[in-house]
């Protein structure tokens, strides 16, 4: 039923130079977004705009989604964090591209969107390449580190010194930062123990909570 608004959508994304490579363009055209909204939202669920999901948390615009997995050059087999499972769109997309070799770790503070989120997937078909956690993600999950990439759907004062001690070397981080409405995306590589970081500007997440959001 939404298959032709999910071809548009990513054809629109493609020619807006979000998405670049084939990996992020198959994940994106296979994973159905509208799984991932509520049944009230699903007419909307292919513009490029941020939803509410319920408890007071987004699923990010399609344009914001592709953007970061570009960023963590996704490989098959590789190990991923998500801190902010949302409902488990970001965590499949990204499950998608690393295959049934790799696995992605996705964590909400929040018990009811974990629930839902693990249902969705199921949905999806990617419950076994993804493990929802109800716990704090800003602490990371230090008994399945190092993670060859990190990636956060909400926002930290500053990158979380947990996370970059749990990325593998080498390894990206894709964490939106600040405290505004507006906040900046920190694009982070661990190489040969050195830590390097750019910012992209004009990013809005909502709040990373727990030890080390806000």
């Amino acid at each position: 039923m939404y298959e032709e608004a999910r071809k548009e959508m990513v054809t629109k994304l493609e020619k807006a130079g979000y998405i670049k490579t084939k990996e992020v363009r198959e994940a994106m055209e296979t994973v159905q977004r509208h799984l991932f909204v509520p049944s009230e939202m699903e007419k909307y669920a292919h513009a490029d705009t941020p939803l509410q999901i319920g408890e007071g948390q987004t699923i990010s615009a399609p344009h914001m989604v592709a953007m970061m997995l570009e960023l963590m050059e996704l490989k098959k087999g590789m190990k991923v964090l998500e801190v902010g499972c949302g409902s488990g769109y970001h965590a499949s997309l990204a499950a998608h591209i690393v295959g049934k070799e790799g696995h992605v770790y996705t964590i909400d503070i929040i018990e009811n969107l974990t629930a839902k989120a693990k249902y969705n997937i199921h949905l999806a078909g990617l419950l076994d390449r993804i493990t929802v956690i109800h716990a704090d993600g800003s602490v990371g999950l230090p008994e399945h580190a190092p993670f060859d990439r990190i990636m956060a759907a909400c926002s930290a004062p500053d990158v979380p010194q947990p996370l970059i001690e749990q990325l593998a070397d080498p390894g990206i981080a894709v964490i939106p930062v600040g405290t505004g409405f507006t906040q900046s995306l920190a694009y982070i590589r661990k190489e040969k123990g050195r830590i390097s970081r750019k910012d992209y500007e004009g990013v809005a997440f909502v709040p990373m909570r727990g030890k080390f959001g806000r």
